[in-house]
């Protein structure tokens, strides 16, 4: 127990970290064995909780025993090796131990001189990044939390140059400003809308524009919209690209798109959250073609580097424009923030204190290193292909999109059941394959119909768990569509 006043002793602080370490050990050793998805409703984990704080403080033991007790049966494990839903990850030795001594130096990167190592790694990372994702040394790079941070902030700075001293005035009462507009296909991330609104500039001002085949932004779709738009008296103000599409994976003509932001003068932000690391193959670097031409890109690390959440990687060719909108040093921070040659991040988003993220993003690409990494990414791109090759082969399935990264859409559509019915039946095989909890896949819903969704990112997967998941997935499509 802690006394009222300090902290653990030192050797009660080395005993409980010993403890927690063969907790995690333990945790990571049978995770396997544990059903992915826990059997509760919502309220049913607060309930179990005093619902007032402890007057008394409790020992470790105690914390320990309700950490078993109450929080884990209520613990989705993203790192479990069948975890396929979304843009499957994992919590991996070297990272996980940077995220522990994170904690445990507890700095703030917000200027050079608060702490210099957090600034400089990050710097260092966000350049090895850059090199292995083959972007311009001209990027910079700063991380935040999410993606969906990076593209509020790379709007931020899109919007100050399509507008007048906004930064300043700020939009309300300015009738010297159209509305803005900006521009994503129907298969960009939800993030564009809440960057929006975010930004005062509203979720209506975000124009989908319609894919193509192969779920790809139509650019001639693209030009129309921009022109129309302008014709009826709004201000076009950028495009995002997508390299990595949530749904499926699909990539966005990124060259034909830049051409259309040169002549028009716009922002082009590009979402390579997803998608960007797999521009460290050498024969995947066409996935990132012409994204040298973009205003800003992001990169997830906590996706497909390997790093644990959360990890966002946004470069930009214009990062006077982001510190422009950003930088604000307060009087207490004036002798922090004037060391010469020095990087002030907190100048470049509106964070004050940032977390020391880069410790957990460097241990685990020291640890990898460039090939240790590039062959898991390979690897999971050859399971997604080999999924999707199952898939094929069997009788009333199919492959919804082309297979482009290590995502699988797929679908069931047994002979004598109608569309609306083979949506119901896709969905009940999802539940009813995540009920079982030794698999998880998700959905989405593609030109209107309701798919089966596989994301492969783990570093524990392996092709037995595929091999389960899928014969876990035609039973339940073959129970289900005979009940």
């Amino acid at each position: 127990m802690i006394e009222p006043l300090g902290d653990f002793g030192d050797d009660e602080l080395r005993a409980e970290l010993h403890r927690v370490a063969e907790w995690i050990a333990s945790y990571k050793a049978t995770i396997e064995e544990r059903a992915i998805v826990p059997v509760v409703g919502p309220g049913d984990i607060a309930r179990q909780f005093a619902s007032e704080a402890p007057q008394k403080g409790a020992s470790m033991d105690e914390v320990m025993r309700e950490l078993d007790a109450l929080v884990m049966p209520g613990i989705v494990h993203w790192g479990h090796p069948a975890f396929l839903g979304y843009f499957g990850s994992t919590s991996n030795g070297p990272a996980l131990l940077g995220e522990m001594i994170a904690a445990a130096l507890n700095v703030s990167a917000m200027t050079w001189r608060t702490s210099p190592a957090a600034t400089e790694l990050e710097g260092v990372v966000l350049s090895w990044i850059r090199e292995m994702m083959a972007l311009p040394d001209s990027f910079m790079g700063i991380v935040y939390d999410t993606a969906s941070v990076a593209l509020m902030h790379a709007l931020a700075a899109a919007r100050e140059v399509a507008g007048s001293e906004i930064r300043k005035r700020g939009l309300v009462g300015r009738a010297d400003l159209k509305p803005f507009r900006v521009y994503a296909s129907d298969q960009a991330h939800s993030s564009a809308e809440k960057a929006m609104i975010v930004l005062g500039l509203g979720e209506e001002n975000v124009v989908r524009v319609r894919s193509d085949e192969s779920f790809r932004m139509d650019v001639k779709e693209l030009e129309r919209a921009i022109a129309d738009d302008v014709a009826h008296g709004f201000r076009a103000m950028a495009v995002i690209a997508t390299v990595g599409a949530t749904s499926t994976g699909s990539i966005d003509p990124v060259p034909e798109i830049a051409a259309v932001c040169e002549a028009r003068e716009l922002w082009l932000h590009v979402d390579a959250a997803y998608g960007g690391a797999l521009a460290m193959l050498a024969e995947r670097r066409d996935v990132m073609a012409g994204v040298e031409l973009a205003d800003s890109v992001v990169v997830n690390g906590h996706k497909w580097l390997f790093v644990p959440l959360d990890f966002s990687a946004l470069y930009t060719r214009r990062p006077e424009v982001l510190r422009s909108v950003f930088a604000l040093t307060p009087e207490y921070l004036r002798g922090d923030s004037d060391a010469e040659g020095a990087v002030d991040y907190m100048d470049y988003g509106i964070q004050l204190g940032r977390r020391f993220r880069a410790l957990k993003a460097w241990m685990a690409i020291r640890a990898f290193g460039r090939e240790g990494m590039e062959a898991r990414i390979r690897e999971h791109c050859r399971l997604a292909e080999l999924f999707a090759g199952w898939v094929e082969e069997e009788s009333g399935y199919s492959v919804a999109a082309p297979v482009t990264m290590a995502v699988v859409c797929f679908r069931y559509e047994p002979a004598g059941l109608d569309r609306d019915g083979c949506d119901a039946l896709n969905e009940r095989i999802i539940e009813s394959v995540n009920a079982g909890g030794d698999a998880y896949l998700t959905h989405t819903t593609l030109r209107g119909r309701r798919v089966m969704r596989i994301g492969v990112g783990n570093v524990l997967t392996q092709e037995r768990h595929l091999q389960h998941a899928w014969r876990r997935i035609r039973d339940e499509g073959e129970r289900l569509s005979q009940s």
